[in-house]
């Protein structure tokens, strides 16, 4: 009894023995499923690794931007799609910066500095795209309370555009517009001198008038100078004109031959008194 006991029992351990691994297998195993993981975990880092490498930024053009919306605002709701580098608003003109209200006090404030136009950088150009495929055309506010709910966004992005091409284009912009600025100051300083000089013109013309007063006497009437004007003979009156000086000149004409042949006849008293009477 106790043998078969004992028998038994010993059964019982070799089954747990080959049913339980040993610990050099349970450490090996682990070691394998380590090597896996840390293979695993290799491949995405080496993919990251290259597509660092090849990660070039892309650019998108926003061509409409609501009022009172700021930088800090696409910053917020572009940063969730991706990273955001750079992020530049053209800001509308200078005329427009100057616009007050005026409240019911009677008192007014300075509006608030608006956009036209804006370039927002991403660090990565798939980023970039997915973003312009996505939101465009899309409300720009995603909850009830936000003021730019209604407004869509107007994304579009720029092939082969980078940040150098729009500082160039900015800098460009900027002579352009301070060429602009002199040439209307330089046209406005020519009209000022020409005023002034018009104005000294009428005062020394008013002076030389009052002196000429003083000297004629007080119940004198100074004559007024008067202009006169030509007018530009009509085709009539050329006609009429030539006509006039073709028959002028053929009176004098027969004129000058009438006196010719005057002169051309003999002289019978001279001749008389040369050959005598009867001559």
């Amino acid at each position: 009894m106790f043998r078969m006991a004992m028998r038994a029992a010993g059964l019982e351990q070799g089954s747990e023995g080959f049913g339980a691994s040993s610990p050099l297998e349970s450490e090996s195993e682990s070691e394998s499923e380590f090597v896996s993981a840390s293979s695993e975990s290799s491949e995405p880092a080496g993919e990251l690794g290259t597509s660092r490498k090849r990660v070039v930024p892309g650019i998108i053009y926003l061509g409409h931007i609501p009022p009172c919306f700021r930088p800090p605002h696409v910053r917020n709701l572009l940063s969730v799609h991706g990273e955001i580098g750079r992020v530049f608003f053209q800001p509308e003109d200078r005329l427009g910066q100057r616009r007050t209200l005026t409240g019911a006090s009677g008192g007014s404030h300075r509006l608030g500095l608006d956009y036209t136009e804006g370039w927002v950088e991403f660090r990565d150009k798939r980023v970039a795209k997915r973003v312009v495929a996505s939101l465009h055309n899309t409300p720009m506010g995603a909850q009830r309370r936000s003021p730019f709910r209604y407004d869509l966004w107007n994304l579009k992005y720029l092939h082969r555009f980078k940040w150098s091409h729009l500082s160039e284009r900015l800098v460009y912009e900027r002579q352009v517009r301070q060429q602009r600025v002199r040439a209307e100051i330089s046209q406005a300083k020519r009209e000022t001198d020409f005023y002034l000089q018009s104005v000294e013109k009428s005062r020394r013309f008013l002076k030389e008038a009052e002196i000429a007063l003083a000297a004629c006497g007080e119940g004198s009437v100074v004559r007024e100078r008067s202009w006169g004007f030509i007018q530009r003979p009509t085709e009539l009156e050329i006609r009429k004109h030539r006509e006039i000086q073709a028959s002028q000149g053929k009176e004098q004409q027969l004129a000058q031959i009438y006196e010719l042949a005057e002169k051309a006849q003999p002289n019978e008293p001279l001749l008389a008194k040369i050959f005598g009477p009867g001559a």
